[in-house]
């Protein structure tokens, strides 16, 4: 398993949760369209929930019946590099 930020939280081993908060909504659709672009690049998509000054991502591999893999944690790792 890669090394993540200790606030992504294993859900019911069948997803990684972890939310971002920001100081205003600019920032938060920077991270959000910053995240879509390394998504694409990685070719495995995340579940976003975005309000004014937070992000709550979710990831899972839809494509293993909603189950954790290493793809995951790839993207999570990345994901941590953005913040």
């Amino acid at each position: 398993m890669l090394e993540l930020n200790s606030e992504w939280e294993k859900i019911e081993d069948k997803k990684l949760r972890r939310v971002f908060e920001f100081k205003g909504f600019l920032k938060t659709m920077s991270f959000v369209n910053a995240v879509a672009w390394e998504a694409n690049r990685l070719m495995h998509h995340p579940d976003m929930e975005v309000s004014f000054s937070k992000c709550v991502i979710n990831i899972t591999t839809h494509d293993a019946g909603n189950t954790l893999t290493e793809k995951d944690y790839q993207l999570a790792q990345a994901i941590d590099q953005l913040f």
